[in-house]
């Protein structure tokens, strides 16, 4: 370690010039990484729901679909708007009454319950296909065309309409993200730090890094707009906590040396060794995220971890390198920190540590109860702004027609028509449907099927499926819908076993099943990844038990207010959060419990050991929980995305809360489980000289 220190000072020069140069393809490659905006791309692709959409776009060239809702319009006028609609790139099909019948025809020859679903004063729906995915480029950029080309009478609906808005929404916002998280960070660190120069060193050194991860993702071709969101943000108060401990670790060294670069080169070799096992933890817990069966979670995780380790490698090589370049700014610009000695406060806490442990137990139950029992939400509608164009237009089409969601069956094309018939009658009983519309609902009600067109059959039919529509009166992700399609999927299945049910909806369902069996996975792993980590670390038996158990009492008091508040969360907030805030945080844990350990090795009691500990972690602690609060907090306050503003709020709260567990949780149990751990440990005690006769004998 001494000599890559060493190694790092000598070629401070190379290390920036490098590190400057490789902001140019890191640049190149953030601004090439394609942005995916659609959660339900994330869902395993050997599920029905999934299988069922490539089948729709390869078996009748139909990808992303919406419901368009047009007012004011006769209907000669809608009949015009449609065709120039079908003439917009990638706009498969559109179907409206005209599809089937002149419109000299009166749609009031419709039967009313077909009328009245598509139908309302002076109201009307229409359906759009495309000829490309839900969050494709092309499907978007369709999507913007229709609403300019329809004015404001139009409101569309469906995935990709919302997934066009959000698009907007966070390509204005996410430049605001890293302003807030820098500004709010710099002021944090300004305050804390005993230099009003150096919170600028850590954000540029840190900043490099970020671009360094950003840059990389081209390899992967795509990432999360989660991931993107939060990426930057959390890697900026993740990675805070290594500059932090290597800036201390200088300071001190200064006091070893007379030369600064030898204090450099002693500190970077301290600090590698002490960041690796905290680092090598958090790497863990956003890994863990890699085994999610939905796979934003190896998106977010694989990012993150990756960033991890960049802001280790630019923390024991730009780091200091600048802070040796800017030596002379920086001592100018040194001010008395407003951290005062924390002697006392720590003699309180270790004196008072029967205290805290009852404070535990007697919280750990209800913040459990409360972490388990927190309702979140999957309609991801919900996360955004009631004024957005999409959230307006499923409003209207809820109220004004009634209508929740919309199904879509795939059905084998050898199905005879009666069998369809009878299917159909059955499925438009199940409580909550309001139609079911096919060739037969058309067949049956208006024309014989000779009479029909060709361009009307290709429609709905393909060499080997039937397409069936279904209205459903009910919202995406709430419990009557998902009854109402396991009662579809059982009537479906009777007369095709094959048969597939797909839409918004039946891929929310699927979402939850899979995200809930996530959760439990993730959660284990991350534990599991981290204890034994800090099982070799500390080479101990006890203390992965002890220091785990601190900061999971912390995550269920972070992810319990919500169930106290009456909150409800995003449904990827609880699987993120908890292993973001186990990886991040473990590191003040780690910090201390190192601290403690070379304490009761130097021969000092348990409660000295614990005090001088606590005391010595403490401004570590507070300036990086601060700076990563911070970080959070005003990306929380900002955003008008619910996805990213409860996430961001959620860590922010997080880091506090695991600040304060850590401070007065983790050395009082230190010192009440301070055999145990001496004696499933090594290196906490010395090993007593043997006398030489018996050494001779031994």
């Amino acid at each position: 370690m001494s000599r890559f220190g060493k190694a790092v000072v000598k070629l401070k020069i190379p290390i920036l010039i490098i590190a400057v140069l490789l902001l140019v393809p890191s640049l190149f490659g953030m601004l090439n990484t394609r942005i995916n905006y659609d959660m339900l791309d994330y869902l395993p692709g050997d599920i029905d729901t999934v299988k069922g959409q490539e089948i729709l776009l390869d078996d009748f060239g139909k990808g992303a679909f919406s419901i368009v809702v047009i007012e004011g319009m006769t209907p000669k006028e809608i009949s015009d708007v449609k065709d120039l609609v079908e003439e917009i790139d990638h706009v498969e099909t559109v179907i409206w009454y005209d599809s089937i019948a002149d419109v000299s025809i009166p749609m009031e020859l419709l039967p009313d319950k077909y009328y009245d679903v598509f139908n309302k004063e002076d109201a009307t729906l229409m359906a759009i296909f495309f000829d490309t995915s839900t969050s494709a480029d092309e499907t978007m950029e369709a999507i913007s065309e229709i609403r300019k080309l329809m004015g404001k009478q139009c409101f569309v609906t469906g995935m990709s309409a919302m997934v066009t808005d959000l698009k907007e929404l966070c390509e204005t916002e996410e430049p605001v993200y890293v302003g807030l998280a820098v500004l709010c960070a710099t002021v944090v660190m300004m305050i804390f730090m005993d230099s009003f120069l150096i919170p600028f060193i850590f954000l540029a050194s840190i900043g490099m890094a970020i671009l360094l991860n950003l840059g990389t993702n081209i390899m992967f071709g795509e990432i999360s707009y989660i991931t993107k969101a939060l990426s930057a943000v959390l890697q900026l108060g993740v990675t805070m906590d290594y500059s932090i401990f290597l800036w201390h670790s200088y300071t001190e060294e200064k006091q070893n040396y007379d030369d600064k670069e030898s204090a450099m080169a002693s500190a970077i070799g301290k600090t590698l060794s002490s960041v690796v096992g905290s680092s090598i933890t958090t790497v863990a817990g956003f890994l863990a995220l890699c085994f999610m069966s939905f796979t934003l979670g190896k998106d977010l995780g694989i990012v993150m971890a990756k960033g991890v380790v960049f802001g280790v490698i630019g923390c024991v090589t730009t780091l200091p390198s600048m802070i040796l370049v800017f030596d002379k700014a920086i001592e100018k610009t040194k001010h008395k920190s407003i951290i005062p000695n924390m002697d006392k406060f720590s003699k309180q806490v270790v004196k008072l540590a029967p205290v805290f442990i009852i404070l535990f137990l007697a919280v750990v139950g209800p913040a459990f109860y409360g972490y388990q029992k927190a309702g979140v939400y999957y309609d991801l509608s919900e996360s955004l702004p009631e004024d957005m164009n999409f959230v307006i237009a499923n409003t209207k089409l809820q109220d004004e027609f009634d209508m929740g969601s919309t199904h879509m069956i795939l059905v084998d094309s050898a199905t005879p028509q009666k069998q369809m018939k009878e299917m159909m009658d059955s499925i438009e009983e199940v409580e909550g449907v309001k139609a079911v519309l096919g060739l037969e609902t058309i067949i049956g009600s208006l024309l014989p099927e000779t009479v029909l067109p060709e361009s009307v059959t290709e429609i709905l039919e393909s060499d080997n499926y039937k397409l069936l529509m279904i209205s459903s009166q009910y919202k995406v992700a709430t419990d009557e819908v998902n009854a109402q399609i396991d009662d579809i999927n059982n009537v479906l299945k009777k007369y095709d076993p094959n048969g597939m049910l797909i839409g918004e909806a039946p891929c929310t369902k699927d979402l939850i099943e899979i995200t809930d069996h996530d959760f439990m996975v993730v959660s284990w792993l991350s534990i599991a990844a981290i204890f034994i980590i800090i099982l070799f670390v500390f080479k101990s038996l006890s203390l992965p038990v002890l220091l785990v158990a601190v900061i999971e009492f912390a995550i269920f008091i972070n992810l319990g207010i919500p169930y106290f508040t009456q909150t409800s969360l995003p449904f990827v907030a609880p699987i993120c959060i908890s292993t973001i805030q186990l990886g991040a945080t473990v590191d003040y844990a780690i910090l201390m419990t190192t601290r403690y350990k070379r304490e009761r090795f130097a021969g000092l009691g348990k409660k000295e050991a614990a005090g001088n500990a606590l005391s010595a972690s403490i401004p570590s602690i507070i300036v990086s929980a601060f700076g990563f609060f911070a970080a959070t907090f005003g990306v929380g306050m900002y955003s008008e995305v619910d996805m990213i503003s409860s996430m961001c709020l959620l860590m922010a709260r997080g880091s506090m809360v695991s600040m304060v567990s850590v401070i007065l949780v983790l050395p009082s149990l230190l010192r009440l489980f301070d055999k145990l751990i001496c004696v499933t440990s090594i290196g906490f005690v010395k090993k007593k000289k043997m006398p030489r006769a018996v050494e001779k004998y031994s």
